[in-house]
């Protein structure tokens, strides 16, 4: 119960902008001691609620504006699947005999040179949010 409890707690972290919900969970499940396989496998799980109630929402709202072609929906869907499960297979196998320090030095490298674009004024803070 309470290992549920912190990686909930982990995966809402996601909701901080510039957090990323994978690495969150797996920071989580490194923090209470979980192996690096364990606390990925666990976080990849964790994502197939999330994606599919995500991916069911946009659907939803996508059919009732009448604007899904169905065919490249499905095939879209299909290699997303496939794409994902191969990328998931090979970190997974990555992981096992490397650590998550490369991971790591790119997130503080694309932090630092987002930061360095966001403050001389090349991008804006607020790129990419939608008018609401």
């Amino acid at each position: 119960m309470r290992d549920g409890l912190i990686y909930g707690v982990c995966q809402a972290m996601a909701l901080v902008p510039g957090v990323s919900r994978s690495g969150a969970t797996i920071s989580g499940g490194l923090l209470m001691g979980y192996t690096r396989e364990a606390a990925a496998r666990y976080s990849f799980l964790l994502a197939i609620p999330a994606v599919l109630a995500s991916g069911g929402m946009e659907l939803k709202d996508a059919a009732s504006d009448g604007g899904v072609s169905w065919g490249p929906t499905i095939f879209a869907t299909l290699v997303a699947f496939a794409v994902g499960y191969a990328v998931i297979a090979w970190f997974m196998r990555f992981i096992t005999t490397k650590s998550f320090m490369p991971f790591v030095i790119y997130r503080i490298l694309l932090g630092i040179l987002l930061i360095a674009l966001v403050s001389a004024g090349v991008l804006s803070p607020h790129a990419g949010e939608s008018a609401g």
